[in-house]
């Protein structure tokens, strides 16, 4: 056997294991783009769909798991962030689909049940006939013990789906811990397939220049990007978003005494402690600015300092923190959507996956870190189709720190590259589902929700 065709003999293509189901049987409010993703993914069995915010991920994702238990005869569970539960639960009653919190380790009748990533431990995972990840970036972590807890838990599950907006912020290696639960392929055979060590950090892998469209289109066999249904053919409205005015504010910060020079960058390592030199003029900023308005604002921040503080000089404000109970969480997180108070303080390892604030079009960031999809996704909160207004981002930069919003901005251009790579390889993708069965135009009505 030659070379070409003993690199042929390896590649690997995703099996599908699903269902076909025709459009009469899925929810008839399902948007034409939308019934043709989910038949996809009910036909592959095993799949990831990667849609920007306010697509209706939660809306599709319910879908495939109701098809699930009416195939199987068998419950299918929903994994999601702590804070996302109860607003699932809500959007899913819109469109007809009852989902239930679990509140034992017995499961009757098949129906489709809810609970946050942090009760894993407590499920057992074979009484399940399909599992759903909300926000399933939480697989990026390749060495994570929770990562490798989920993909061997669920290992045997007939169905199985991933939904995120941001699969890989960084790095193209990690859709490898996707393709592994999807059954797809190992992370490291993925690895020696496509990828080569950058240099001489044996941690570092780059895709190979002549893998680039093996790979993608690998990729494709298992998956879908979409950031504009228009582009795949579909024409229900046009997905412009209005207007994103980021507005930054630089902090001055009191020089240290025995420096020799104003220090413009700061590390990882060094943020929380410099963040505390300009702590009091970051708060009375953002009480300047949050005060003297009269509509909803979400403020960001990084210490407990910070937001009980903030809590305290913010007009009609609640604060959600980690040591709250998870009915208070759950209750104030989806009480600020329902416009019950004015300002949420909160921080972006709470708040900033999956939730939906198009009632909010102004926020504050008091401080950030070098987290791009955290910072991404928090700003996503408000920046989401079914937006109506601009939306309106504060950021408050310390002088100390113009290094952290470089990092921000470069990982966010990696970010872009990555996500329109995706896309324009899915759009060309023969996914084997005809898109003329569903392309009608429908007058919009509501917004998407995720």
């Amino acid at each position: 056997m030659d070379y070409n065709k003993f690199i042929e003999s390896k590649k690997k293509s995703h099996v599908s294991s699903g269902f076909k189901v025709d459009d009469d049987f899925l929810n008839s409010k399902l948007f034409d783009f939308q019934k043709y993703i989910v038949k996809i993914a009910l036909e592959k069995g095993r799949f990831s769909i990667f849609a920007d915010t306010g697509l209706g991920k939660t809306f599709m994702q319910s879908e495939f798991a109701k098809q699930s238990v009416i195939q199987t005869s068998k419950p299918a569970l929903i994994l999601a962030p702590l804070g996302v539960v109860d607003q699932t639960i809500k959007e899913a009653k819109k469109y007809g689909i009852d989902i239930e919190k679990i509140k034992s380790d017995i499961f009757g009748n098949p129906a489709i049940y809810i609970t946050n990533y942090e009760q894993l431990e407590n499920i057992n995972c074979d009484e399940f006939g399909c599992i759903v990840l909300d926000e399933s970036s939480i697989l990026k972590n390749k060495d994570g013990k929770f990562r490798n807890k989920i993909i061997e838990s669920f290992k045997n599950t007939p169905y199985k789906l991933c939904c995120t907006a941001t699969p890989s912020p960084n790095d193209h290696m990690e859709l490898g811990s996707h393709a592994e639960f999807c059954g797809a392929m190992g992370y490291s055979e993925m690895l020696a397939m496509y990828f080569v060590h950058d240099g001489g950090e044996t941690s570092k892998w780059r895709l190979r220049k002549h893998a680039q469209d093996d790979f993608w289109n690998f990729v494709c066999t298992w998956s879908i990007a979409i950031k504009d249904p228009s582009k795949f053919g579909f024409n229900e409205q046009s997905y412009e978003l209005p207007k994103l005015n980021i507005i930054e504010h630089i902090i001055p910060v009191e020089k240290d005494q025995y420096a020799m020079f104003s220090d413009k960058s700061v590390s990882a390592t060094e943020i929380n402690r410099d963040l505390k030199k300009s702590m009091d003029t970051r708060i009375q900023k953002t009480a300047e600015l949050v005060n003297n308005s009269n509509e909803q604002w979400i403020v960001w921040g990084l210490q407990n300092e910070e937001t009980m503080r903030l809590s305290k000089v913010l007009n009609d404000s609640i604060n959600v923190q980690g040591s709250d109970k998870p009915e208070i969480k759950g209750t104030n997180l989806l009480g600020f959507a329902e416009n019950k108070f004015k300002v949420l303080i909160t921080k972006t390892k709470i708040a900033s996956f999956g939730l939906n604030y198009q009632n909010c079009h102004n926020m504050v960031f008091c401080s950030y870190d070098f987290k791009f999809e955290q910072f991404y996704q928090a700003v996503r909160r408000c920046y989401r189709f079914g937006q109506t207004k601009e939306v309106n981002v504060h950021l408050l930069c310390p002088e100390s720190q113009v290094n952290v919003r470089k990092s921000i901005i470069d990982k966010q251009a990696k970010h872009n590259e990555m996500i329109d790579q995706m896309s324009k390889y899915s759009q060309k993708a023969d996914y084997k589902i005809s898109k003329r069965d569903t392309n009608h135009s429908i007058e919009f009505k509501q917004p998407l929700f995720y």
